[in-house]
């Protein structure tokens, strides 16, 4: 089809500069853009300039990230922390002001504490995505640009191409070919052609063919669009501000949550419990509420949400370093749960670097007739940018060709139902279309084929030498193309119907080797626990080849035909046990990802091409590359900066340790505060006063949790990242009971110790339960942080220095005197303090020998099923 345009009758139409309510698609280009101070050179940066500081930039919603002072105020939104700020506020109000101001001290130091690591994670994510924002070819001052989306304004005019994302709202001034995906918009999963021209004022947003929308996607062909409404003014921001749609809750997020309903559980239970106790015992009511306030909070891990924004920025710090970009901070988690990955073999099983190796006749000889015909339709291709067509330009460079003789009059743009691409010449007999594609659709096509200098019908047995022709080269791992010509009269306009009665020319052989490290890196990832599942549009042969040389099971294999006839119990059978998926229509392989999930499998899928979008949306983690078309990089979770098996392996990796060291935090130190507030629930009923003040209960708390921030930098042991990790709350429930209770043990012999060995007072029962209690804490972590026999795992320097430094403070907290003051400390005895550490060094034996029997013959408990 060729370029076409529409002048309108010409009119006065008051446009306003956001375009609110105007109906443009029924309204002449030409005033449009005059009303919007636009033209065919588009805007000058001066009015751009004005328009964007006006109007805002052009996103849909807000970005979300959060300001200082909303960051700051999350730090107070857990109800704990509310009830513990309720309780402190009570004792201001009966004049307790030492009690009040240090509980409130702890809450505010615990929420800077979040706030601060919040901030720094905040901002390595804007630093992160800054390197991935998307830009749009513009019209500025009559010149070209590349710029920020973002800065997008009505009256822009844009240059759009296939694998763009439409960025605003507009009109189409010129379009070549130029069909365009709505689903997000209409729900019609077929492409649909824009072209200039009116359309009636109250056609549904579906019929408005002379508009493109933000967020659509271009499928084929080229286009110039003029930019009408950008950011929450578009159709897309008027569905999402109606909508407000939440994101699919992702398998860490629901992790968190049952673990929360886990502690809720608990909390409940034990509050309830010391509260009533102390009404029967008739304790204070305010010193009451405060210490059951104090033991909610002490059970709860209230730096998690700190915890996980620093684990999970450092993650992603350390994975970008690495060359693995991180768009969504909990896809990190899935990527280190994930235990299939679906890829394509071209740029990750073979280098990607794709040359003609040779043009050949129909016969199989060498032709430079055949090789100049397929450089012309490369060099006047404007749609998918692919590395064929670069090879073939390439190719035509280096013979010397040149297109005298020959000019470009229409282009039929590749899609991938018809997996071919047609150039329309214009040449001294008339017109000539050159056809180029899958060697299948275009045999469909041709009733004739060249034998040297002429042309004869093409029946069965031209029909088998060509077909032997193609399997001979497939088998050899070769990819071809096959290309056909046809003459016509010229005329005004040629579409898809005029793609038949050609003539067969010859073929186009491509070399693409394998990687020489492919093997070894998919072996590293079997090793991983993530099987390999290669999807490819590629015929069985020439995948089959590379499946081969790389290590995977070239017999374990299923086409798009056989999938297309079965029915989908029959595909989740099937393809767990299927690792090459050849002949495959983008429609499948969203299909493909959606029945391997459906088998219990965390699936990740790398893709980078246009028909890659749904299946990279469907996927547990979609992961692409940097150079990606915009839709497929837009749809993944994380983006490699090169396409190479053996970034994302070490991607995997990092997701894993990044996944232990959060589940570090959470195991240990729930465990840890259970036992403690199972000791002061026992202990309660036989004590005359309680066993810890609320204050000192903060304080153990806020200092215990301080070692937990270097958790992040924390190493972890191999055995870890050996297989794919998932949240487990019974098995994090069976952790905190049986470890929280070895703990209680040791308590309760201190409390025996301080009761009836010492006949302590209250402040010498407090001050010794609260060093055992903090160091015991301290020492669990360094025990329970791994799996291995702890003197055997070392652990991260930060971590041991803040645990040592920690102990130090312990020790010394009780003889200073403000402190002591304060929390009601005394000074131990050098007896006391001696045995203090003999409990210590018991506790960290017991615990040892304890964990050493809970792991012996357990699969980790992170650990996913290994995939099939």
């Amino acid at each position: 089809m060729a370029a076409r345009q529409h002048q309108g009758a010409r009119r006065e139409v008051p446009l306003s500069e956001a375009g609110h309510d105007e109906r443009y698609w029924s309204i002449g280009a030409a005033e449009v853009a005059a009303g919007l101070g636009s033209g065919s050179r588009g805007l000058t940066s001066d009015r751009a300039a004005a328009k964007l500081l006006a109007l805002g930039p052009n996103t849909v919603v807000e970005a979300p990230r959060r300001g200082t002072l909303r960051l700051l105020l999350r730090q107070f939104e857990s109800p704990l922390v509310l009830i513990l700020a309720v309780a402190a506020s009570i004792s201001l109000v009966l004049h307790q002001w030492v009690d009040a101001i240090i509980i409130l001290l702890i809450v505010m130091g615990s929420a800077f504490l979040g706030f601060f690591q919040e901030i720094r994670a905040s901002a390595a994510v804007a630093d992160l995505k800054k390197r991935l924002a998307l830009t749009a070819r513009v019209l500025r001052d009559g010149t070209e640009r590349v710029l920020p989306v973002t800065r997008i304004v009505p009256g822009d005019v844009i240059l759009l191409s296939a694998g763009n994302l439409v960025p605003a709202d507009g009109i189409v001034l010129e379009a070549q070919d130029f069909l365009v995906s709505e689903a997000s918009m209409t729900g019609e999963s077929f492409p649909v052609e824009k072209r200039p021209g009116i359309v009636a004022a109250d056609a549904p947003l579906g019929r408005r063919l002379n508009m493109v929308f933000l967020g659509a996607s271009v499928r084929s062909g080229t286009a110039r669009v003029l930019a009408v409404r950008t950011g929450r003014h578009t159709e897309f921001g008027a569905i999402a501000e109606r909508l407000r749609a939440r994101t699919a809750e992702t398998d860490f997020a629901r992790g968190v949550r049952q673990f929360g309903y886990l502690l809720i559980r608990v909390m409940v239970v034990v509050v309830l419990f010391v509260l009533t106790v102390n009404a029967a015992l008739d304790r204070p009511v305010v010193e009451s509420l405060l210490f059951a306030a104090a033991l909610a909070v002490g059970l709860s891990p209230e730096l998690l949400p700190a915890i996980v924004s620093v684990t999970l920025s450092a993650g992603a710090r350390r994975m970008a370093a690495e060359g693995v970009i991180v768009r969504r901070l909990d896809a990190i988690e899935n990527l280190g749960s994930m235990s299939v990955l679906c890829t394509d073999k071209t740029g990750t099983l073979t280098k990607g670097e794709v040359v003609l190796q040779q043009a050949l006749d129909a016969a199989g000889r060498p032709s430079d007739s055949v090789k100049r015909l397929a450089w012309l339709n490369a060099r006047f291709e404007t749609g998918i940018e692919n590395p064929l067509d670069a090879a073939l330009v390439a190719a035509g460079e280096a013979a010397g060709f040149g297109p005298a003789g020959c000019a470009k009059i229409d282009e039929i743009p590749y899609d991938f139902e018809r997996r071919r691409l047609t150039i329309v010449l214009a040449e001294a007999d008339g017109h000539r279309m050159v056809t180029k594609g899958a060697f299948a659709e275009i045999l469909a096509i041709c009733t004739r084929v060249a034998t040297g200098a002429t042309e004869v019908a093409l029946d069965e047995g031209h029909r088998a030498a060509l077909n032997a022709i193609f399997h001979a080269h497939s088998a050899e791992g070769l990819r071809v193309l096959a290309l056909a010509t046809r003459q016509f009269t010229p005329k005004q306009d040629y579409d898809r119907a005029d793609e038949a009665g050609m003539t067969f020319r010859g073929f186009l052989v491509f070399l693409d080797p394998p990687k020489e490290d492919a093997a070894a890196t998919i072996a590293s990832l079997r090793g991983l626990g993530i099987a390999i599942k290669v999807i490819s549009g590629d015929n069985r042969h020439v995948t089959a080849h590379v499946a081969r040389t790389v290590g995977l099971d070239a017999g374990a294999m299923l086409s798009g035909t056989e999938i297309a006839a079965m029915r989908d119990e029959a595909l989740w059978h099937l393809a767990p046990r299927t690792e090459l998926f050849v002949e495959i229509d983008p429609q499948q392989k969203e299909r493909i990802v959606r029945a391997l999930q459906r088998t219990g499998a965390t699936v990740g899928y790398l893709g980078d091409g246009i028909n890659d979008a749904p299946a990279l949306h469907a996927a547990d983690v979609g992961i692409s590359v940097a150079e990606a078309v915009d839709v497929a990089r837009e749809s993944a979770d994380i983006v490699l900066t090169h396409r190479d098996l053996e970034v994302l392996r070490a991607g995997v990796e990092g997701g894993r340790r990044t996944f232990a060291n959060t589940l570090k935090y959470i195991s240990i130190t729930t465990s840890a505060n259970f036992g403690n507030m199972v000791s002061m629930a026992i202990v309660t009923p036989f004590l005359p006063f309680l066993p810890l003040l609320a204050k000192q209960i903060l304080l153990n708390n806020f200092l215990s949790d301080l070692p937990s921030l270097a958790i992040a930098s924390d190493r972890v042991d191999p055995e870890r990242l050996a297989t794919p990790q998932r949240w487990n709350v019974s098995e994090i429930r069976r952790f905190m009971v049986l470890f929280g209770l070895t703990s209680s043990v040791f308590d309760l012999l201190t409390f025996g110790l301080l009761i009836w060995v010492l006949q302590a007072d209250a402040a010498l029962f407090q001050t010794s339960w609260f060093m055992i209690s903090l160091m015991t804490e301290l020492a669990v972590v360094l025990v329970l942080r791994t799996r291995r026999p702890a003197l055997r795992s070392q652990p991260g320097r930060i971590l041991i220095w803040l645990t040592v430094a920690i102990l130090g403070v312990t020790f010394v907290l009780p003889s200073i005197g403000p402190v002591r003051a304060a929390f009601g400390f005394v000074p131990l005895s050098p007896a006391m303090l001696a045995a203090i550490v003999a409990i210590l060094a018991g506790y960290i034996v017991t615990t040892e020998t304890v964990k050493l029997w809970f792991f012996r013959g357990r699969p980790d408990p992170a650990a996913a099923p290994a995939p099939s």
